[in-house]
């Protein structure tokens, strides 16, 4: 009997593609990592040091530097390419020239009978998950953008340095737009099971001057804080895209917020946004929906409307 072999093809090669393939390769996510690029020699390059890991890591995995016909019988394609960073710029002015490339990627790919899931990386990411969900033709479910899912990592940081705690007994989500208009429904945060709201008021002495705005704009901010020191952003957004991995091809069920079609949930329709959903081996099980008060729900479709205005844009 055959068993099947897992594959995972990373588009893109450079800094965050290249990370990505490190973190599927040291965690030992899948069977076969397959990096392509334009730069051929470069993927194969990024193979070859990858594969010198396997003799001090738990599992062998199989690299390998490949082509757009390699994404036929893959499991999972991850778009990384996109715009390179401009000074003054942000995600969003990224849209048209992320739009031609991303173009030039996914119709080659289904042509070669791709029919697993895309997890899209490429910024603005919200905008390029509904883009290849219309360019592809595949299922809503298969077609999972990173979202909000970094950006509630970064929130879990900042509100755990300030509390003191593990950023993993904070339980918080950022939704809506992966960009300046991202909010947080901060009436369902808790910390160890505890309201947030509860925790500052039980601690004015240390909490006091926390200001829930400046949070959020401290974490939207986060991505460019380090572009402006070491010229991109690699190890979070790398680690996050193969949390979202594990969880589909383990069949987690895990709960993250990632960039998803929405068909009603929040009031909202035909239009890709980070919510909290449900993942496992179909993509998105199901759109997990959280009760938020007025005014945060009116913060989530502002945003909303941000992506919804930049989608409109888009040429197919």
């Amino acid at each position: 009997m055959l068993i099947n072999k897992s594959k995972v093809v990373v588009v893109g090669s450079g800094a965050v593609g290249s990370a990505t393939a490190f973190s599927l390769v040291t965690q030992g996510v899948c069977d076969d990592v397959v990096l392509t690029d334009l730069n051929y020699e470069k993927a194969v390059g990024e193979a070859m040091d990858l594969q010198h890991c396997i003799e001090y890591l738990n599992r062998n995995v199989n690299v390998s530097a490949g082509r757009c016909e390699d994404c036929g019988d893959a499991d999972i394609v991850v778009i990384t390419a996109s715009a390179p960073y401009v000074e003054g710029q942000n995600r969003l002015d990224m849209l048209e020239t992320s739009e031609r490339i991303v173009r030039s990627i996914v119709e080659p790919i289904m042509k070669n009978g791709f029919d697993g899931h895309f997890v899209v990386i490429s910024n603005p990411v919200d905008i390029m998950s509904y883009y290849i969900y219309k360019l592809s033709g595949l299922p809503k479910n298969q077609i999972i953008g990173t979202g909000t899912a970094l950006d509630t990592a970064r929130m879990k940081c900042l509100i755990a340095k300030r509390i003191g705690v593990d950023p993993r007994s904070v339980h918080c989500t950022v939704m809506g737009e992966h960009g300046d208009s991202q909010m947080v429904p901060w009436s369902r945060v808790t910390v160890g099971g505890k309201d947030f709201f509860n925790i500052i008021a039980d601690n004015q002495d240390r909490l006091s001057g926390v200001n829930l705005d400046e949070l959020v704009h401290e974490t939207a901010e986060a991505g460019w804080e380090i572009v402006h020191r070491k010229g991109n952003t690699n190890f979070g957004i790398a680690t996050t895209a193969v949390g979202i991995i594990k969880a589909i091809l383990h069949n987690e069920n895990r709960i993250l917020p990632v960039s998803t079609l929405l068909g009603g949930e929040y009031g909202e329709t035909d239009i890709f946004a980070g919510v909290p959903a449900v993942l496992n081996r179909r993509g998105v099980k199901e759109v997990v929906e959280v009760r938020m008060t007025p005014e945060e729900m009116e913060r989530f479709k502002k945003s909303v409307s941000v992506i919804r205005q930049y989608c409109e844009k888009l040429k197919y």
